[in-house]
């Protein structure tokens, strides 16, 4: 049952708590299984899939705790709902249906955050092309309530069809220019401070080595 829209979180991890599900559990068992169900909503926010992640971390729950698999993942299902007021299909359903029926307005959003790459990449401390687009891609499926694969998908088809090239290819020529030099100056900085920490160790053992033992 979908939960009231003004219900908190912790009164959704009550409800939980005392369901079918949640009785069966012990503390550990209980705070585990949900922290879980965090990771499995991640895991459709970000690709729209589930079943998986779900069956991985089911089969690593059960193994654990010596349950069933199937138990494990009807526990993780159940609690789950309970957490997040509908079904893990649900939530994927919703995020792909939003993407399908997209406005204008959130396509010029989507290109907004593409071009906004370029700004990150420049302008940030040691930024990569792929770590912006993650970036840009979760923000925009927060903004849109998509997938944030659907939003990187968003991004590249508006991009191309606003600038007529790849929002990849641009990216990495961003990158190459801005990032790379960033990476290389810091490991000759690293390869410099462990030049000078070996030549003052060797200076230490040098001086012992002429004083004699101590």
């Amino acid at each position: 049952m979908t939960q009231p829209q003004n219900t908190t979180e912790a009164d959704r991890l009550k409800s939980a708590r005392e369901s079918f599900s949640g009785r069966l559990l012990t503390d550990a068992q209980f705070d585990e299984s949900i922290a879980i169900t965090g990771i499995v909503e991640r895991e459709i926010q970000k690709s729209g899939a589930f079943k998986d992640k779900l069956g991985d971390y089911a089969y690593a729950f059960a193994r654990s705790e010596k349950f069933d698999v199937m138990k494990a993942e009807t526990v993780l299902r159940d609690l789950f709902k309970e957490r997040t007021g509908q079904s893990m299909n649900e939530l994927r359903k919703e995020l792909v249906e939003r993407e399908d029926n997209l406005t204008e307005q959130a396509r010029q959003s989507a290109y907004n955050h593409a071009t906004g790459l370029g700004d990150l990449i420049e302008n940030g401390n040691k930024i990569s092309f792929n770590r912006a687009f993650a970036q840009q891609a979760q923000t925009l499926a927060t903004e849109l309530q998509i997938t944030d694969i659907g939003a990187k998908r968003l991004m590249s088809d508006e991009f191309k069809s606003a600038e007529g090239s790849e929002l990849y290819d641009w990216g990495k020529e961003l990158e190459e220019q801005f990032y790379r030099p960033q990476i290389e100056a810091e490991k000759q900085q690293r390869e410099a401070q462990q030049s000078r920490g070996n030549t003052t160790s060797q200076s230490r053992v040098t001086r012992r080595t002429r004083n004699g033992p101590q």
